[in-house]
Formats: C-alpha cells, sequence, structure tokens
C-alpha cells in the first residue's frame, strides 16, 4: 500500500464501505430496536454529529499533511505510544470483521444454505479474502468503485419499490422512548458511522491531499443518507422489526419487491451483490490491518501476513458459540469499541498532538 495512491471518489466509497456492510448484516434493526419510532429523527440528529466531527478530524489532521494517525502518535508521544495505537487498531479492524463475518454467514446458512457447516461458508470469505490480498490495492479499490455504487442505488430502489407498502403513521410518536432516549442514549448510533476510522490512515494515500474535507463530509452525509433509508424503509414496512431479532432484515425487503412473474425473486440478486460488497469490505479492512501491522514491525512485504491474518480472522469469527454471544457483540461491545476508538481515542490523540505542535511552534517562534 505504501505507493498505492487513492482517487477522491475512490476513498469516499471507502469510507461508505462500511456502512453498507454492517446495514446488509443487523445495523437497521438494532437501531430499531432501541429508538422505534423515533429512529429516523435520532439519526438525523446523529448524523449532523457525525459530520461535525468528522471535519473536526479533518482540521486536526491538516495539522499534519501526509500523515495518518499511527505517525502522529509517534510524532507527538514516542515509539512505544506509536505500537500501542497501531495493536489498538488491528484489534478493533480484525475483531469487528471477524465477527461481521460470523454473523453474515450465519444469515447466509439461515437462509440459503440450511444443511452447510458454517466453517465452510466463512472459509469461502477466507479463501477469497486471501486471494484478494494478493492483488495491488488498487485491484480492490476498483471493484469497489463498481459494487458501492451499485449498493447505494438498490437501497434507493428497495425505498422506492416498496412505497406502495409503507405506512407513514409509524413514525409517530416522534420522539419514541422519549427526548432522553432519542437524543442522550442514542449518541451510541454514532457508532453507525465507523467508516470514519478510515479517515485516520487516508492522508499519506490521496492523489490530491487537499481534497480530504470533501471525502470526509460527503462519505459521512452519503453514510447518513443511506442509513436513513434503510431504517425508513423497515420501519415504514414492518413494526415487528421493532422488537424482535430477525436476520438479514434488509433481505426480508427485497422479498416484498415484485414486478411481474419474470422478476418475482429479486431478493437473490440482491443476495448476490451483497455478498460481493462484503467481500470487497473484508479484503479492504484486512489490507489496513496488515498496512498497520507493516508499519509497526517494519517488514518488507505483507505476503507473509496475507495468510497468517486470514487464519486469525477465521479463529476469531468461530469463538462465538451461539447467536447470543452475536447479539451481544453487535449491540453491546461493537457501539462501544467503535466510539471509544474512534472518536474518544482516535480525537484525544489528535487533539494533544495538535496542541503539542503548536507549543513547539510558538516557543521556536518566541
Amino acid at each position: 500500500m505504501q505507493k498505492t495512491k487513492i482517487g477522491t471518489f475512490e476513498a469516499i466509497m471507502l469510507i461508505f464501505t462500511i456502512v453498507i456492510t454492517h446495514t446488509i448484516s443487523a445495523l437497521p434493526r438494532i437501531i430499531l430496536s432501541y429508538q422505534q419510532s423515533a429512529s429516523i429523527l435520532n439519526l438525523l440528529y446523529v448524523g449532523i454529529i457525525a459530520i461535525i466531527l468528522s471535519y473536526f478530524i479533518y482540521k486536526l489532521l491538516k495539522k499534519f499533511p501526509g500523515f495518518d494517525i499511527i505517525d502522529i502518535s509517534e510524532l507527538a508521544f514516542g515509539k512505544i505510544f506509536k505500537n500501542i495505537i497501531g495493536i489498538i487498531f488491528i484489534a478493533y479492524f480484525i475483531i469487528s470483521s471477524s465477527m461481521l463475518l460470523r454473523n453474515f454467514c450465519e444469515s447466509l446458512k439461515i437462509l440459503y444454505y440450511p444443511m452447510t457447516n458454517i466453517i465452510f461458508i466463512i472459509g469461502f470469505f477466507i479463501i477469497s479474502n486471501s486471494l484478494a490480498n494478493r492483488l495491488e490495492f488498487n485491484a480492490t479499490l476498483k471493484t469497489n468503485l463498481i459494487v458501492f455504487p451499485i449498493i447505494l442505488f438498490s437501497m434507493i430502489f428497495l425505498f422506492i419499490a416498496n412505497i406502495d407498502k409503507f405506512i407513514p403513521e409509524r413514525i409517530f410518536p416522534i420522539l419514541g422512548g422519549g427526548f432522553y432516549n432519542t437524543f442522550v442514549l442514542g449518541l451510541t448510533n454514532l457508532a453507525s458511522f465507523s467508516g470514519i476510522a478510515f479517515i485516520y490512515f487516508l492522508p499519506p494515500f490521496l492523489k490530491e491531499p487537499d481534497k480530504l474535507k470533501q471525502i470526509s463530509l460527503i462519505s459521512v452525509g452519503l453514510t447518513a443518507i443511506y442509513l436513513i433509508l434503510s431504517v425508513a424503509t423497515l420501519l415504514f414496512m414492518f413494526s415487528f422489526f421493532q422488537n424482535t431479532n430477525e436476520i438479514a432484515p434488509l433481505y426480508n425487503v427485497a422479498r416484498y419487491i415484485e414486478f411481474g412473474s419474470f422478476f418475482e425473486r429479486l431478493d437473490s440478486l440482491f443476495l448476490l451483490i451483497w455478498i460481493l460488497s462484503f467481500a470487497c469490505y473484508f479484503s479492504i479492512v484486512t489490507k489496513f490491518a496488515m498496512h498497520i501491522f507493516k508499519k509497526l514491525t517494519n517488514i518488507e512485504t505483507k505476503k507473509p501476513l496475507i495468510d497468517i491474518f486470514g487464519l486469525l480472522v477465521f479463529a476469531i469469527s468461530m469463538y462465538p458459540k451461539n447467536s447470543n454471544t452475536l447479539q451481544i457483540f453487535e449491540n453491546k461491545v461493537f457501539p462501544t469499541l467503535a466510539i471509544g476508538i474512534i472518536f474518544i481515542l482516535g480525537i484525544t490523540i489528535l487533539i494533544f498532538a495538535y496542541l503539542q505542535k503548536n507549543r513547539k511552534e510558538y516557543n521556536n517562534n518566541g
């Protein structure tokens, strides 16, 4: 990845990758289960906060042109702290992607492969990911450019195609469980914007570093729109999604689309697109994790890491013994990790580094 340069649109799709994959799995259900009829209002509120935070991150990163958060950690606090931060981000990427892989594969097993052992379904993604990671990073990005605009269009299509089945009254009461639940407890939905994590690592790879502001704001804005569309579709169609652990909720929406006898089962097409999107997401996250490890250890090539990281993801994804463990991770652990690492730890590091650099510049000029 050292010589890879990422275009502006590629970077936007890169950040957008995370929310799409989480949305396919269980994110809309989780938001609805907590916010109920206030889900759309909550996402508007949280989306505005996420845009403000992404702009703040951009302003802090602007002080360190060409540096990512690992470089900034070393610059401000030394090599030991750099290694700690690097390990934290590697663990975050690997653990979150592993659990998401298990969740997605469980959905595939239930929907299409009930007689297949989950090991084989997960193994398919591990093997495809290992093959993809042997290609140049740009190959994954170019695939991303094809797949994710289709995903965005498919979400718009799901919304429009089912609009005749909507019951808009389900948006009431507008505050759902109340003001405190919507605007205070609802801040945990900032985890839905976990794609912001990639912003910390983009500066060294951008073809046009001065476009980081546009990349940050547009990608987070798209994330908010996509989330609102997906949650609104479920809210207006299925009241039972507010109180159920239904798997792959958007898949159920796709099954309701009918355009004559020839287009009765569009859900299979949507599932194929979602499988491709998950494969892209998995490849990108693993590449970033390996890039961080390579930076920490100064190894010359990432190739020895590909199979090691693949086996690590496989082992972690096989750890949950039942769906309850997955639900605990989705509902409790992941939001805590995402908010703690991306929005608290990451921003805190940038603030301290920013202040330290300003102090040094002031002392040098004084």
